[in-house]
């Protein structure tokens, strides 16, 4: 029985990994970079490697430490946290026939469900004779671990070599522009795009570079929320 267990996870775990590697380089870089942005930012190293096993939010972890830095304020960070997290929840949806009888691995494969994770677990065939629920948990452990490991090096590189860090946190707005031009020139319809633009191009008019951010997100959010399926119906008569 042992032995057939580990043949199943082995399998499993085999299978996965060629999945991941893309990942591996983007998450070990993001994730240095943040760890030498937090080290640089006053912290220990163990608050990085901390928060990415505890967090492990990607752009949450980047504004995790001016929230540290500022004044406390429970309610804001909540917020923040929250709006910016906020399309997990059509992500969760999108997963409940895949999750559907993991086990008790089912926790972790939620808590864990990153952008690249997704993206990944969608995409990716589950090969004959490899268990679904092992093969997408193992996708998602080493995307964790990647990460992981990068914010550790990160933080440790950070804490031996010191440098100027001015500009470091731009990393991760680097990123989501290139994610944003990429998800641009694969799609048909730019429903989505624009409103995001328009809604946050408008908070920013209205409530000022300091303080649009918290209002736009909630602002896309609600409206792509009540137009999903005029925008599903667009992007499906497109294709």
């Amino acid at each position: 029985m042992k032995k057939d267990r580990r043949t199943t996870l082995s399998r499993a775990l085999l299978a996965a990994l060629p999945h991941t590697i893309p990942i591996l380089a983007g998450y070990v870089f993001l994730g240095m970079t943040y760890g030498v942005y937090m080290v640089q930012s006053g912290f220990p190293f163990w608050y990085p490697m901390l928060t990415s096993l505890v967090v492990y939010g990607g752009s949450l972890e980047f504004v995790i430490v001016n929230l540290l830095l500022g004044a406390f304020n429970p309610l804001q960070a909540f917020l923040m946290a929250l709006l910016i997290q906020a399309r997990h929840l059509f992500y969760g949806i999108s997963m409940l026939d895949k999750y559907r009888n993991t086990g008790r691995k089912k926790p972790y494969l939620i808590f864990a469900l990153s952008d690249e994770t997704f993206s990944v677990t969608c995409s990716a065939e589950v090969p004959a004779g490899v268990d679904a629920g092992w093969f997408r948990f193992f996708i998602t452990l080493l995307d964790q671990l990647y990460w992981f490991s990068g914010a550790t090096l990160g933080a440790l590189c950070g804490m031996l070599i010191r440098f100027n860090t001015q500009g470091l946190d731009f990393a991760m707005t680097a990123l989501f522009v290139v994610i944003f031009i990429n998800q641009w020139r694969k799609d048909r319809q730019h429903i989505s795009a624009l409103i995001g633009l328009g809604l946050s191009v408008l908070s920013l008019l209205i409530f000022g570079a300091e303080d649009f951010l918290l209002p736009a997100m909630a602002a896309i959010l609600g409206a792509l929320a009540l137009l999903q399926g005029p925008i599903e119906r667009k992007g499906g008569a497109d294709a």
